[in-house]
């Protein structure tokens, strides 16, 4: 595809508006409201976010799935050895963000990262696919591998292993989960001619949200 005809791609938006005076005073009921609707629609994997950490200024992202949020923060797991925890380790402000094109809506998140009890990582970990335990041990996230038969044989080994002890998989203690406490928060209506509507929380110092609007 030519450049010309990459910019020429375009969509207008005309779905909703957004009005800060119409919005919910606090920012965690804004988005479960928000929340709602994309449950109610044809969204696929409407979980899915963009995690954005930095390491000396180096600013790196990638999607993650959303496993939890309440009035804390927004909950996702991981391996602690990934790139993701280091940058973390060192860094721990990151941002979300969530978009629902078939909504023509974004979220963005701001704020500061930090694991999730012992607790909450196991109950999580029991609940995922006995495959998806099975991949948590075998894959050195972010480590360079000769290739993926390493993985696959892994895998094997471990099947093995459950069928021929009858035990189950514990979590490992290097996967667990991080909870993004919120500081900012920008809610993104998309509208005509790209003049969309942005509507900005910001928590202050007495813990309330300051609303306000800016430009598109």
């Amino acid at each position: 595809m030519s450049s010309n005809q990459i910019a020429s791609i375009r969509k207008e938006y005309l779905l909703h508006r957004l009005d800060e005076k119409s919005m919910l005073k606090n920012p965690f009921s804004q988005f479960n409201k928000w929340w709602e609707e994309v449950m109610n629609s044809t969204i696929d994997e409407p979980n899915t976010m963009t995690l954005s950490t930095s390491y000396k200024n180096k600013p790196s992202s990638r999607i993650v799935l959303l496993k939890e949020y309440n009035k804390n923060g927004f909950t996702f797991f991981t391996n602690y050895q990934s790139k993701k925890a280091t940058e973390i380790a060192t860094n721990p402000f990151a941002s979300l963000l969530f978009f629902w094109k078939e909504l023509q809506r974004q979220v963005r998140i701001e704020g500061k990262l930090e694991k999730v009890s012992e607790k909450k990582s196991d109950e999580y970990f029991k609940s995922r696919p006995l495959e998806s335990k099975i991949g948590a041990w075998v894959s050195p996230q972010s480590k360079k591998i000769k290739d993926r038969q390493i993985i696959e044989i892994g895998v094997e080994k471990w099947k093995k292993k459950i069928l021929n002890e009858n035990t189950s998989i514990i979590r490992p203690d290097f996967w667990g989960g991080y909870i993004l406490k919120p500081k900012y928060f920008e809610f993104w209506q998309g509208r005509e001619s790209r003049l969309h509507d942005r509507v900005v929380y910001k928590k202050l110092r007495n813990n309330t949200w300051n609303i306000y609007r800016i430009a598109p």
